[in-house]
């Protein structure tokens, strides 16, 4: 009777440490609590995030990440403890705005995935170097989106990892 007790006990201790593991090494989920990924990312969706991807492989333009936000986005934004945005300057770079448009080294950046500029662009990006390890992000939702326009880049080691997809609500459930 004793041994199976404590059978159980290794068990449960045993998997309390993997699940925790788990979270903390591999993938984690987050749910979304605005809307400044609209329409790629809706308010209420529950996402996985990769913590290994980047081990694995550089962050490139495009990537959608969650990171904890620079600190002074508190006093400029919503103060979540963590934010999703979509990559768009890489370090070394320099970023900019025309219009409705984002410039990389002077150049229009063709951007492939959907983008809701109802609204129009909101603030303009001023010439901005990207400094080494960093990331100027940007909201697919542009007008509301609070994102590097108003408190710059967010460093690599504040990224904490990239959106692989969305597993709920049931209709939305999608590999990004």
């Amino acid at each position: 009777m004793f041994r199976t007790g404590l059978e159980w006990v290794l068990i449960i201790a045993l998997a309390v440490a993997a699940a925790f593991g788990f979270k903390t090494y591999v993938a984690q989920t987050f749910t979304v609590p605005t809307g400044s990924m609209i329409p790629t990312i809706m308010p209420g969706d529950r996402i996985v995030v990769s913590k290994l991807s980047f081990h694995l492989h550089a962050v490139e333009r495009g990537n959608i990440i969650v990171f904890v936000p620079p600190t002074a986005e508190a006093s400029e934004c919503r103060p979540d403890p963590y934010l999703v945005k979509r990559v768009i300057g890489l370090p070394g770079e320099w970023i900019s705005s025309k219009g409705d448009h984002v410039l990389i080294n002077g150049k229009v950046l063709h951007e492939p995935w959907t983008l809701n500029l109802s609204q129009g662009f909101g603030p303009p990006i001023p010439l901005f170097h990207v400094p080494a390890n960093e990331y100027y992000v940007l909201g697919d939702n542009r007008y509301p989106s609070c994102d590097s326009r108003y408190w710059g880049p967010v460093k690599r080691s504040e990224v904490v990892g990239d959106v692989i997809g969305i597993i709920w609500p049931l209709g939305r459930i999608r590999v990004l």
